[in-house]
């Protein structure tokens, strides 16, 4: 197993190795996510995820865009479905306890068949979980991922086949980069139906949930209305009001 792991002398760019059907998918888990951004096939990179040295050795991309990701998530900056391992306490683990407490003595204890980092969970259903979020099992959505790099300056990789660009006025690197008017167009670009509410209403509540990658947060994290309200008005593809049409109106 660990010969499938080592790419020659580390170096591995592009993504030749990565399968076109990897195209069909919506979401993906942060960890295979990172492997395609990094330019690595998601089946090779699971091979070598319980050893980080070898993730350092032979995909040495990977482990920096896993940690781009998983920070964004946590900030807030990303979008994602956060879920946590977790496993069963079951018939053995009952057993062990049990065996465990006859030996001791005192009050028996639960959870002694724990693994690293487990903690034991006892309710009407009792298991074990890792109290932090475990990347080969959270999802993030592929528009999501795209938007975000894009406003990070990735316009290339997997992601972006045909090589294409960002208009410079969502470049943020670009001189004239207006963060009011990126906001209103990636919000337009996001908010395809705005599920019952006014377009409006849905805008204003994507660009609040994006609000702190487009500076309409104070240092305290504080939303800025006025500002949010600025940018749904630009975005606002019904300016007139009334009732949301239906799609069969």
């Amino acid at each position: 197993m660990t010969e499938l792991c080592v790419e020659g002398d580390g170096a591995h760019d592009g993504t030749g190795d990565i399968d076109e059907l990897w195209n069909l998918h919506e979401d993906f888990s942060v960890a295979d996510a990172a492997a395609l951004v990094a330019g690595y096939s998601p089946t090779l990179v699971q091979r070598c995820e319980q050893d980080s040295r070898l993730i350092h050795k032979s995909f040495p991309r990977y482990p920096v865009v896993l940690d781009a990701l998983s920070k964004a998530i946590t900030n807030g900056r990303l979008n994602a479905a956060i879920r946590y391992s977790a496993r069963d306490y079951g018939y053995a683990d009952r057993m062990a306890d049990i065996e465990y407490a006859e030996l001791e003595v005192g009050a028996p204890e639960y959870g002694n068949t724990a693994e690293d980092d487990e903690e034991l969970y006892v309710g009407r259903s009792s298991f074990f979980y890792k109290p932090f979020a475990d990347w080969s099992l959270s999802t993030v959505a592929r528009d999501d991922l795209i938007d975000w790099l894009q406003r990070r300056g990735v316009r290339s990789g997997f992601f972006f086949p045909a090589g294409t660009n960002s208009p410079d006025y969502l470049d943020p690197g670009n001189p004239r980069y207006a963060a009011k008017l990126a906001a209103a167009v990636h919000a337009w670009q996001a908010v395809t139906d705005s599920g019952g509410a006014s377009p409006k209403q849905a805008l204003a509540k994507w660009v609040r949930e994006h609000a702190a990658e487009f500076g309409l947060t104070d240092d305290e994290g504080k939303l800025n209305e006025t500002g949010i309200d600025e940018v749904a008005k630009v975005a606002n593809w019904q300016p007139g009001g009334g009732a949301p049409k239906t799609p069969n109106e």
